[in-house]
């Protein structure tokens, strides 16, 4: 593992955390391989995707073979160990309530004027859900996906996940499909795959939102495509942040840190704590278990000694990890400072890999420092407002006279035309 140090003052918290994140390969490194892959799946449809999934796989690839039958999602759990369905049922009744808790009810806001605002919220009508795969299977992904979106109410949801080198899809991510409600699978992987979802192809219909986790390809289809689909926002690679102390448990802390770099080496890991001495405990502890696990030598980790624990909160925040441990004595305190992470973590007993799985909050969590403007998935990504409003002949009266000043301020005076002869009426 790569680790780099700092001895940080306390001064100047976003500088810092400009410099860590300095320490991940950028998201644009690579936009330009991304760019013609949209396009090819732009103008050849499932002839391109066919052609790029093959590059990737072993074998022939054929159009009809991406999409996985309806029945092998129905049939996968009878396949699968008892005890494993048993834990991704137990994760997906955690997952569902805290979904379910997020829904806002209708409402209506009577105004001084007259005037009444009906709030809704209403489901998109598809959503593409992206889960990692290929080397690994993740039906954990699967879970975080989907069940919101069939909590917001989504109609049809398809999965999406690269191509497996035993079978298209295995049964686990089949399974975990099958008990989150999902409609259509599709053995497509990549940037490829996202902009299939966004742009459709002759056998796959488009999306309005792509949900999910993915590596920087991935990341970087959304982005391009984002305004074409709706999308989630940009929820990879992982990240983890520790504030650690004086009595944290360094190979505690050292697990947690090599956990989340199994999901890739483009992640980013930072521990902070107060006295050096944790400091050294986390790197040899992070050093031990990645040489023994094979974690990938450059993976990132930078140590950040702080002046005093409140500070390393100044940090979180500058940073916006996608999660945030925090190990101190007063942890539930410092919590309540926090404003950015993705997902936050309390006390020593708060594996961030509890969340990755089943503890009920999602793993699907803003990257990059994007938790400075958007939180976790939820039934929210799936869902639009919309706003009816009944204007009264009182408030058409009393409102008036305030909307032609203001559209005639504009330069429109049809606007303003068209509420003074309602309010003469």
């Amino acid at each position: 593992m790569r680790i780099d140090r700092f001895d940080w003052d306390g001064a100047d918290a976003r500088g810092l955390a400009t410099q860590i994140r300095d320490l991940q390969p950028a998201l644009d490194e690579v936009a330009d391989p991304v760019r013609v892959i949209v396009a090819a799946i732009r103008a050849d449809g499932d002839s391109a995707l066919v052609d790029i999934e093959g590059q990737f796989a072993s074998g022939v690839i054929d159009a009809d073979s991406v999409r996985q039958p309806r029945e092998a999602m129905a049939s996968a759990l009878s396949r699968l160990d008892p005890e494993l369905v048993e834990a991704m049922e137990l994760a997906a009744a955690n997952i569902r309530a805290v979904a379910e808790a997020q829904l806002a009810e209708p409402r209506r806001v009577e105004l001084d004027q007259g005037q009444s605002v009906d709030l809704r919220e209403v489901p998109v009508a598809s959503a593409g859900i992206y889960a990692p795969g290929g080397a690994a299977a993740y039906p954990s992904t699967v879970l975080m996906g989907c069940i919101p979106a069939k909590v917001a109410g989504v109609e049809r949801v398809v999965v999406a996940t690269p191509r497996g080198k035993a079978a298209p899809v295995s049964d686990v991510v089949l399974g975990a499909a099958s008990i989150a409600g999902a409609d259509e699978i599709y053995a497509m992987g990549g940037a490829q795959a996202i902009a299939a979802l966004a742009i459709g192809t002759e056998r796959i219909a488009p999306v309005d939102v792509i949900a999910g986790p993915g590596n920087r390809y991935v990341q970087e289809a959304k982005r391009q495509l984002a305004g074409e689909v709706g999308i989630d926002g940009i929820a990879g690679p992982s990240e983890l942040m520790v504030i650690a102390g004086d009595t944290a448990n360094a190979d505690w802390m050292g697990l947690d840190l090599c956990a989340q770099a199994e999901h890739g080496s483009d992640g980013l890991l930072v521990a902070a704590a107060v006295e050096t001495v944790i400091l050294d405990a986390i790197e040899e502890s992070v050093e031990r278990i990645a040489a023994a696990h094979g974690i990938a030598e450059d993976a990132a980790l930078a140590l950040v000694a702080v002046p005093e624990t409140e500070a390393g909160v100044d940090l979180a925040n500058a940073v916006a990890p996608e999660h945030l441990e925090i190990l101190t004595e007063d942890a539930e305190l410092l919590a309540e400072g926090v404003t950015t992470a993705g997902c936050v973590f309390v006390g020593e007993l708060g594996a961030t890999a509890f969340g990755d799985y089943a503890a009920g909050s999602n793993h699907v969590l803003p990257t990059g420092g994007a938790g400075r403007f958007q939180g976790p998935l939820g039934p929210g990504a799936f869902r639009r407002r919309i706003s009816t409003v009944e204007i009264t002949q009182e408030a058409a009266r009393e409102l008036a006279p305030a909307v032609a000043t203001l559209a005639r301020s504009e330069g429109f005076p049809l606007h303003a035309d068209s509420v003074e002869i309602r309010a003469k009426e």
